[in-house]
């Protein structure tokens, strides 16, 4: 078993500054709307925390939904900080939703659930424009990404017992590859690398946003920018 460790204490090995940030245009709704529904040929780029789960343990199926905020000033991502009291994922940024149950008719079904009950944000807000590819987490869920255009007056109201914080990023801070850190942790038995964008918070520190969240959020920029 691979030992516990802080990701914000690893070194940043190199930051994608060769690619550019994406355009305006690409970030509009109508286009975002148009490549998820008529995507070109493009590349997912494959995490190692993909890489290392040992799947003969089995995978629990879940889904999230990457909310896109139409906002005056350009859309924002809505995200959340978990509990630093959960059994998984304690403490970290993630998308809302969670696990499929076998009442829900899909996956898009499972990530409106999931948003309602743990942030109390209603599906009549919520626009589907399609889905970013699958995501194996080091936890062992099989994670579909449902990205959604969510237009505003909508209220929020977290699960206390699930959400310690929801916030908003602008989706321009999160679509620049110079701001897309790659980090590195390294064990007895061999290395894992993986993505992290950490956003400035306005009280200062930052909102430490790796892993699956950065990693999905990493082939939204691959789609867009393709």
């Amino acid at each position: 078993m691979r030992p516990k460790f802080d990701p914000e204490a690893l070194p940043v090995i190199e930051t994608d500054s060769r690619r550019a940030p994406l355009s305006a245009p690409r970030m509009q709704p109508d286009f975002i709307r148009h490549r998820l529904l008529s995507p070109p040929a493009w590349e997912p780029e494959l995490t190692d925390e993909s890489r290392v789960y040992d799947r003969t343990r089995g995978l629990r199926e879940a889904a999230v939904l990457v909310p896109l905020v139409e906002r005056r000033d350009g859309l924002t991502v809505l995200l959340t900080q978990r509990n630093a009291n959960l059994s998984s994922h304690a403490g970290q940024i993630s998308f809302p939703g969670g696990r499929q149950e076998t009442f829900d008719a899909d996956r898009i079904a499972t990530a409106l659930r999931e948003t309602e009950e743990e942030i109390g944000l209603q599906r009549d807000f919520i626009e589907v424009l399609g889905s970013l590819p699958d995501y194996i987490t080091g936890t062992g869920y099989h994670v579909s990404p449902i990205v959604g255009l969510v237009r505003p007056g909508f209220t929020l109201q977290a699960d206390a017992g699930e959400v310690a914080d929801i916030f908003e990023v602008p989706l321009a801070f999160l679509m620049d590859p110079a701001r897309h850190e790659r980090r590195v942790f390294h064990w007895e038995g061999g290395e894992r690398q993986f993505y992290a964008m950490p956003y400035p918070r306005e009280t200062g520190g930052h909102h430490f946003i790796w892993g699956a969240t950065a990693g999905m959020l990493r082939n939204l920029y691959h789609l867009l920018a393709a």
